[in-house]
């Protein structure tokens, strides 16, 4: 009798916190725009590639660049599609398709945005970006090679909150967060990940705090 009503009692909390954890993914629909743009900011990090050198200007080799990277997570997603039905005034049902609609895609998404500072101002087409552990080694087999994915600037709740600045060229580059296979590349996720962005022989690195929501994509994706 006893272990019956404490298997009773730990599916009861089990639901609740499931049915906790559904109604704070689904009050976005009441945010503000202020709390939607606070939000989705949150992850958003800015760093720089490179520190460049003005003994030659024009010279591809002597640039460096401002970086910037959103985390695609849950409640940047959430956000997106959020100022997006406050500026066109979706529905809720529609709202919920574009977060439905994002969510879809497989790995780990972020927009990133870059902008050549000095030097021809050019970025190289040879650049890219890899998700991992922070603080990996070089040749961790833990570090993921980010995918261009130019077609997913067509979805609404995959874009960054913040207003486009036209200095920068904007990316949308996924992470696949299992192998060939099928299987996790983090069964455990890190506390902390982090974004190095190489261009050329430069590098620059943003990082995140995983919290329990990111955590959750990190060994839930497909």
């Amino acid at each position: 009798m006893v272990k019956t009503s404490l298997t009773l009692i730990l599916l009861l909390c089990v639901s609740s916190a499931s049915i906790a954890q559904q109604s704070q993914k689904e009050n976005y629909l009441s945010w503000t725009s202020k709390q939607a743009f606070n939000i989705g900011t949150k992850w958003r990090v800015a760093g720089r590639v490179g520190w460049g050198s003005r003994l030659d200007f024009f010279s591809s080799e002597n640039c460096f660049y401002d970086v910037r990277a959103t985390l695609m997570t849950a409640e940047a997603i959430r956000a997106a599609a959020r100022l997006e039905q406050l500026h066109r005034h979706f529905t809720d049902s529609e709202t919920h398709e574009l977060v439905m609609e994002a969510e879809k895609i497989a790995g780990l998404v972020a927009v990133i945005e870059i902008n050549p500072r000095e030097g021809s101002g050019i970025i190289p087409l040879d650049w890219h970006a890899i998700l991992q552990p922070k603080g990996a080694k070089e040749d961790s087999p833990l570090a993921i090679l980010g995918i261009n994915r130019p077609d997913l600037r067509q979805l609404r709740a995959l874009t960054t909150v913040a207003p486009r600045n036209y200095n920068y060229d904007v990316f949308w580059v996924v992470f696949p967060l299992r192998d060939q296979q099928g299987k996790l590349i983090w069964e455990t996720p890190p506390d902390t990940i982090e974004i190095v962005i190489n261009i050329r022989d430069k590098h620059g690195r943003m990082s995140w705090r995983v919290n329990d929501s990111l955590r959750q994509r990190l060994i839930s994706s497909n």
